[in-house]
């Protein structure tokens, strides 16, 4: 579990994400090979704390590095943290095939977006009225799939709010960890929360995002968006073929 937490806190601080991107299909699919099974609500509430992990490590990063829009992140947090109440109700109510497909859904939707604006300059602009109820959806999706939300925050503040890339990815940050504070709360509160399965991952986050954060300033923008995309799909396709490739 730690070992899970290091790669998801490294890949969750460089792109934004949360590393629930990781963490959740991680314990989906390795666990088992360990003799222990999980269903997706348990993965999901695992991961909260993961997100506040990276929240917390790879945030304290940024902050120092000048990348984060503080002023965004705290006007645009309350909308994630609300959405991020009722996703984590929905968490513990909805099927599992149901989670699981509309998380694949939504990380081919974002990779599908960032790939359509792979070679567009980044250039500041007024932010577009959508920017609050999308990220009222991404605080939704970040407390019923545990990802941080990163995967819906990361394009809207790109795409939406023209924030540039980098700072995107560092606002996300900084806002997923004020959101899954909530969702963690939910969960343990409906008794998903596996304490010792949190604690082995948010350990390897807080050490991975860490080094993530610092490792994001070195990698061109363009190769940013493009791992991005690519680990979305990746992830869409592995989770599709565990909850319908066999029936």
């Amino acid at each position: 579990m730690i070992g899970v937490g290091l790669l998801a806190g490294v890949l969750g601080a460089i792109l934004g994400l949360g590393g629930g991107v990781v963490v959740v299909p991680a314990l989906e699919f390795v666990l088992p090979l360990f003799g222990r099974d999980i269903t997706i609500g348990q993965a999901v509430a695992v991961s909260q704390i993961g997100v506040l992990a990276v929240g917390l490590s790879g945030a304290a990063s940024y902050l120092q590095q000048g990348l984060v829009r503080a002023r965004t992140g705290y006007l645009l947090s309350p909308y994630t943290i609300l959405g991020g109440a009722v996703g984590s109700f929905l968490g513990l109510v909805l099927p599992a095939r149901a989670v699981a497909t509309v998380f694949a859904l939504l990380l081919l939707y974002s990779a599908y977006n960032l790939l359509r604006g792979l070679k567009r300059v980044e250039v500041e602009r007024e932010p577009s009225r959508l920017v609050p109820p999308a990220m009222t959806f991404a605080g939704i999706m970040s407390g019923l799939l545990g990802i941080g939300g990163g995967t819906v925050q990361v394009p809207v503040l790109n795409l939406l709010a023209g924030v540039p890339i980098r700072q995107a990815i560092a606002t996300s940050t900084f806002i997923m960890g004020l959101t899954a504070v909530g969702n963690a709360l939910v969960y343990q509160a409906g008794g998903l929360l596996d304490v010792r399965l949190a604690a082995g991952v948010a350990l390897g986050v807080l050490v991975g995002a860490r080094a993530g954060a610092g490792l994001q300033s070195r990698i061109p923008a363009a190769q940013l968006k493009l791992f991005f995309s690519l680990l979305l799909i990746f992830t869409a396709g592995q989770l599709l073929w565990k909850y319908w490739g066999h029936g």
